[in-house]
């Protein structure tokens, strides 16, 4: 027996070797972009890199990179060598601060030295986000990449269209991983931009060093502990969204610390045990057989409280049973138009049914004190036993004493502002508010209610910031209340803004930019009624007198008739008997 004690401690020791030897292999490169040369400085995407880096250090990655304001082939050149070192990596994770774009439905990361003069500088000047994905694939467990990038873009307000339907988007456009256990986290959701703070660092920046170096906290939950900081930071602005999707196992950034096992088992383990499978089961009978095998001693008396609450639920069940029927036979009389007598039956039997619900609800909330008076009392006792028992060096991490009672929680109550806040900045997500969210619920918020229960189809108040007009808003995932833009405006994101037409192309009727066509000259049939006019005149007038070679004579001698002058004949002593008549 001796020996196949130390057999069987010798494979442990063995087991345990193997298992610390095989530690999970975790690599991380960080890239922070700040000093562009085709636009204004960022400041904090050095100081994000700084943090994220030191912050993956920390937690005690193998290998961690930090690689500022990188120009387009040092950035491609970072994640080729980044690449070679995930094929040996358990874990692997790129962060990204800087400037990004999306085109036609593509992310695109920009180095540096990227002008983007036109839109189809995007593809030569700038690193697709398949790239980054690229990078993480040979990692064996997690493939995390983080962008800090959905900025407002400068590039985009000068660049050059080649085309005009080609679309350049707000922020950067949602992704979907085609590779398992694959994460994309964005500092804002995809359409949206994200704000660089008044502070060293950026709102998302502080919450991912806060949140994820946290030991054995899954990434799912660490990154729902990270929107929620953002939002509260920015005033609801500013909401980070995680695409892509992991198992059913709990992934943890870092793993948990391992807890030292006691040198023997605690007598109170399978008390404890079966108690939470009665717990779990929360039936009269689980209680019954739990009180039948352990009649005494601490979970006894917890057993007992939380048998007393099955049974004051039972008793509002019933009740509640009971009022339905009462309510059901007083529906049935009134239909088949029983007399009056026994409408009043029932009527009566009905508020007796109510205040039996009534009086069973009071029994269980009394219940609850008593089991909570109880659960107070024990523990006080069992904190007693535990400092006694830590005197005793042998048996000093041997015993303990769990209550696994399932706590109530209730969801912390929240201020008119803050209701309001959050229905606006819901307003604000699916496009029906237009103004700030600022927690005054006045007109402009009121009508944007209303115009969400136009094209929505609900029938909520518009005078009331609700809870129930909260979650229906939560529940549309993306835009309710149609962008409508007015002729030479387009859609950008959740704004209008003009459209701009290059040297020699105008907005045409379908608000498109199209190319103005020269006019060529047309032939057109001259106006005869001027001429006509002015035939009819010279013909109407009276000819002028011209000469026509005549000869007028008198005693003097012969002569032609002068011009403009002609011969009339009259009777006098002339030898020709013809005057000379000028006009």
């Amino acid at each position: 027996m001796a020996v196949l004690r130390l057999t069987i401690l010798f494979f442990l020791a063995c087991w345990l070797g193997l298992g610390s030897a095989r530690a999970e292999k975790r690599v991380a490169l960080v890239i922070g972009n700040s000093a562009y040369k085709s636009a204004p400085r960022l400041t904090n995407p050095v100081n994000d890199a700084s943090l994220v880096g030191g912050m993956f250090r920390k937690a005690g990655f193998d290998s961690v990179d930090v690689k500022l304001d990188l120009n387009a082939a040092e950035m491609r050149r970072a994640l080729r060598d980044f690449g070679g070192r995930t094929r040996e990596a358990d874990v692997a994770v790129v962060y990204y601060a800087g400037h990004g774009i999306e085109l036609d439905g593509t992310n695109y990361l920009i180095p540096t030295d990227a002008t983007l003069e036109t839109d189809s500088d995007v593809l030569d000047e700038t690193l697709p986000l398949e790239r980054a994905l690229f990078a993480v694939e040979p990692a064996k467990q997690l493939r995390l990449v983080i962008l800090d990038a959905c900025r407002d873009n400068p590039f985009s307000k000068t660049m050059k269209r080649t085309m005009a339907a080609r679309a350049i988007g707000r922020g950067l456009a949602k992704v979907e991983p085609t590779s398992p256990n694959t994460m994309i986290a964005f500092a804002a959701k995809a359409g949206s931009t994200a704000s660089d703070g008044d502070s060293r660092n950026s709102p998302f920046a502080a919450a991912l060093v806060e949140r994820l170096p946290t030991p054995g906290l899954d990434l799912r939950k660490a990154f729902g502990f990270v929107r929620d900081d953002v939002l509260k930071n920015t005033g609801y602005k500013q909401e980070p969204y995680v695409y892509g999707s992991l198992g059913g196992d709990d992934v943890a950034l870092i793993p948990a610390k391992p807890v030292a096992a006691g040198p023997q088992a605690s007598p109170q383990d399978a008390i404890r045990r079966d108690y939470e499978l009665a717990l779990q089961a929360g039936n009269r009978d689980a209680w019954e057989a739990f009180l039948q095998a352990y009649p005494d001693g601490f979970y006894a008396g917890l057993a007992r409280a939380q048998l007393k609450n099955v049974a004051a639920e039972e008793a509002r069940a019933a009740a509640a049973e009971k009022a339905r029927q009462a309510e059901d036979a007083k529906a049935r009389l009134a239909a088949e138009r029983a007399n009056k007598a026994a409408q009043d039956k029932a009527a009566a039997a009905a508020r007796a049914a109510e205040a039996a619900v009534a009086n069973a609800l009071a029994d269980k909330l009394a219940a609850e004190k008593a089991l909570a008076d109880r659960l107070a009392t024990d523990k006080a006792a069992a904190d007693l036993a535990a400092n006694q028992a830590s005197e005793k060096p042998a048996s000093a991490n041997a015993e303990q004493k769990v209550a696994a009672v399932a706590p109530s929680s209730s969801p912390p109550a929240m201020s008119a502002q803050e209701t309001t806040k959050l229905v606006q900045a819901e307003l604000h997500r699916v496009g029906c508010l237009t103004t700030s969210v600022d927690g005054d619920w006045n007109a402009s918020s009121q009508r944007s209610l209303t115009f969400f229960n136009k094209y929505a189809g609900t029938k909520f108040d518009p005078k009331l910031a609700s809870f129930d007009a909260l979650d229906a808003i939560k529940a549309k995932p993306g835009r309710v209340c149609p962008l409508v833009c007015d002729y030479g405006f387009k859609a950008d994101g959740d704004a209008c803004v003009k459209i701009a037409c290059r040297a020699g192309y105008r907005v045409n009727d379908d608000n498109e930019c199209e190319k103005v066509q020269d006019k060529k000259p047309v032939a057109t049939r001259e106006d005869s009624t001027h001429r006509d006019r002015a035939r009819r005149q010279i013909e109407a007038a009276p000819s002028a007198p011209q000469v026509a070679g005549q000869m007028t004579c008198n005693n003097a001698g012969c002569r032609p008739v002068r011009k403009g002058c002609h011969l009339e004949k009259v009777a006098d002593n002339t030898v020709s008997g013809l005057r000379e008549v000028c006009n």
